[in-house]
Protein backbone atom coordinates (compact mmCIF):
# COMPACT_ATOMS: atom_id res chain seq x y z
CA UNK A 1 0.00 0.00 0.00
CA UNK A 2 1.05 3.45 -0.51
CA UNK A 3 2.16 5.77 1.58
CA UNK A 4 0.71 9.36 2.76
CA UNK A 5 2.75 12.16 4.35
CA UNK A 6 1.67 11.80 8.38
CA UNK A 7 -0.40 15.43 8.01
CA UNK A 8 -2.70 13.55 5.39
CA UNK A 9 -3.67 10.50 7.77
CA UNK A 10 -5.41 13.17 10.60
CA UNK A 11 -9.30 14.27 9.29
CA UNK A 12 -8.69 17.39 11.29
CA UNK A 13 -6.18 18.69 8.99
CA UNK A 14 -8.66 19.22 6.48
CA UNK A 15 -11.80 22.10 6.64
CA UNK A 16 -14.50 20.27 4.63
CA UNK A 17 -15.91 17.08 5.40
CA UNK A 18 -19.24 14.54 3.90
CA UNK A 19 -20.02 11.58 4.30
CA UNK A 20 -20.45 9.21 1.26
CA UNK A 21 -22.10 5.89 2.32
CA UNK A 22 -20.67 2.57 1.12
CA UNK A 23 -22.71 0.44 -1.27
CA UNK A 24 -22.41 -3.44 -1.91
CA UNK A 25 -22.02 -2.73 -5.63
CA UNK A 26 -18.35 -1.33 -5.23
CA UNK A 27 -17.16 -4.26 -3.56
CA UNK A 28 -14.68 -6.68 -6.02
CA UNK A 29 -14.28 -9.97 -5.53
CA UNK A 30 -11.34 -9.45 -2.63
CA UNK A 31 -14.24 -8.13 -0.43
CA UNK A 32 -12.77 -4.52 -0.53
CA UNK A 33 -14.10 -1.44 -2.07
CA UNK A 34 -12.66 -1.23 -5.51
CA UNK A 35 -10.25 1.12 -6.81
CA UNK A 36 -12.73 2.53 -9.72
CA UNK A 37 -15.53 2.74 -6.61
CA UNK A 38 -13.23 4.65 -4.63
CA UNK A 39 -12.26 7.23 -7.39
CA UNK A 40 -16.01 8.16 -8.01
CA UNK A 41 -16.11 8.31 -4.52
CA UNK A 42 -13.63 11.51 -4.27
CA UNK A 43 -15.05 12.46 -7.51
CA UNK A 44 -18.66 12.77 -5.45
CA UNK A 45 -16.63 14.72 -2.82
CA UNK A 46 -14.81 16.78 -5.19
CA UNK A 47 -18.03 18.40 -6.70
CA UNK A 48 -19.32 18.93 -3.05
CA UNK A 49 -16.73 20.72 -2.11
CA UNK A 50 -16.83 23.36 -5.11
CA UNK A 51 -19.69 24.50 -3.40
CA UNK A 52 -17.73 26.56 -1.15
CA UNK A 53 -17.45 28.93 -4.21
CA UNK A 54 -21.14 29.77 -3.84
CA UNK A 55 -21.20 29.96 -7.39
CA UNK A 56 -21.40 27.40 -11.04
CA UNK A 57 -18.34 28.01 -13.01
CA UNK A 58 -21.40 28.50 -16.21
CA UNK A 59 -22.00 31.58 -14.31
CA UNK A 60 -18.89 33.42 -15.01
CA UNK A 61 -18.19 31.98 -18.51
CA UNK A 62 -15.57 29.57 -17.61
CA UNK A 63 -14.97 25.76 -17.17
CA UNK A 64 -13.57 24.02 -14.29
CA UNK A 65 -11.69 20.94 -15.99
CA UNK A 66 -9.42 18.17 -13.99
CA UNK A 67 -5.68 18.46 -15.39
CA UNK A 68 -4.50 15.18 -13.06
CA UNK A 69 -5.49 12.74 -10.61
CA UNK A 70 -3.60 11.34 -7.96
CA UNK A 71 -4.84 8.60 -5.63
CA UNK A 72 -3.25 6.60 -2.93
CA UNK A 73 -4.76 3.33 -1.53
CA UNK A 74 -3.28 3.54 2.17
CA UNK A 75 -5.25 0.95 3.57
CA UNK A 76 -8.21 -1.52 2.63
CA UNK A 77 -11.78 -0.05 2.55
CA UNK A 78 -14.86 -1.92 3.33
CA UNK A 79 -18.88 -2.45 3.08
CA UNK A 80 -20.81 -1.54 5.03
CA UNK A 81 -18.83 1.27 6.69
CA UNK A 82 -19.54 4.81 5.79
CA UNK A 83 -16.51 6.53 4.32
CA UNK A 84 -15.95 10.50 5.16
CA UNK A 85 -14.12 12.00 2.97
CA UNK A 86 -12.27 15.50 4.43
CA UNK A 87 -10.95 18.03 1.52
CA UNK A 88 -9.18 21.00 1.26
CA UNK A 89 -6.77 23.15 -0.90
CA UNK A 90 -3.54 22.05 -1.47
CA UNK A 91 -2.05 24.65 -3.83
CA UNK A 92 -3.05 27.96 -5.58
CA UNK A 93 -2.25 29.15 -9.41
CA UNK A 94 -2.71 31.58 -11.87
CA UNK A 95 -5.63 29.37 -13.50
CA UNK A 96 -5.31 25.87 -11.18
CA UNK A 97 -5.36 24.72 -8.11
CA UNK A 98 -5.14 21.45 -6.23
CA UNK A 99 -8.05 20.13 -4.19
CA UNK A 100 -6.30 17.53 -1.68
CA UNK A 101 -8.48 14.61 -0.32
CA UNK A 102 -8.41 11.79 1.86
CA UNK A 103 -11.17 9.13 3.00
CA UNK A 104 -11.27 8.07 6.15
CA UNK A 105 -12.72 4.96 7.59
CA UNK A 106 -14.11 3.92 11.10
CA UNK A 107 -11.14 6.84 12.02
CA UNK A 108 -8.31 5.54 10.08
CA UNK A 109 -7.53 6.97 7.03
CA UNK A 110 -7.72 4.05 3.62
CA UNK A 111 -6.76 6.46 0.94
CA UNK A 112 -5.98 10.20 -0.33
CA UNK A 113 -6.54 12.16 -3.67
CA UNK A 114 -5.01 15.47 -5.34
CA UNK A 115 -6.92 16.74 -7.85
CA UNK A 116 -5.59 19.61 -9.87
CA UNK A 117 -8.27 21.62 -11.52
CA UNK A 118 -7.58 23.91 -14.46
CA UNK A 119 -10.02 26.83 -15.23
CA UNK A 120 -10.70 27.42 -18.81
CA UNK A 121 -12.27 30.46 -20.55
CA UNK A 122 -13.33 30.52 -24.02
CA UNK A 123 -9.85 31.90 -24.98
CA UNK A 124 -7.71 29.14 -23.20
CA UNK A 125 -6.83 29.51 -19.49
CA UNK A 126 -8.64 32.15 -17.20
CA UNK A 127 -7.13 33.51 -14.05
CA UNK A 128 -8.28 33.16 -10.55
CA UNK A 129 -10.07 35.92 -9.76
CA UNK A 130 -9.65 37.79 -6.56
CA UNK A 131 -13.26 36.41 -4.65
CA UNK A 132 -12.75 32.76 -5.40
CA UNK A 133 -9.02 33.15 -4.15
CA UNK A 134 -9.71 34.24 -0.73
CA UNK A 135 -11.89 31.61 -0.63
CA UNK A 136 -9.55 28.71 -1.68
CA UNK A 137 -6.99 30.47 0.62
CA UNK A 138 -9.85 30.40 3.94
CA UNK A 139 -10.30 26.23 2.64
CA UNK A 140 -6.78 25.33 2.62
CA UNK A 141 -5.45 21.94 4.31
CA UNK A 142 -3.43 22.14 6.43
CA UNK A 143 -0.48 22.67 6.31
CA UNK A 144 -1.67 26.36 5.42
CA UNK A 145 -0.66 27.73 2.24
CA UNK A 146 1.81 30.21 2.26
CA UNK A 147 0.93 33.77 0.97
CA UNK A 148 -0.14 32.93 -2.04
CA UNK A 149 2.70 33.28 -5.11
CA UNK A 150 0.64 32.88 -8.00
CA UNK A 151 2.39 29.97 -10.15
CA UNK A 152 0.79 27.32 -12.33
CA UNK A 153 0.88 23.31 -11.15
Amino acid sequence: MARAEPWRLDADNYPVSMVIQSRFQDLDSLGHINNVAMSGIFETARVHFHRIFGRHPADQGVRWMVAAVDLKYIEEAHFPYDLVVCSGIGHIGNSSWTIVSAAFQQGSCVATCDTVMVMKGPKGKNVIDGQMRVIMEQNSAYPNLPSAVPSDA
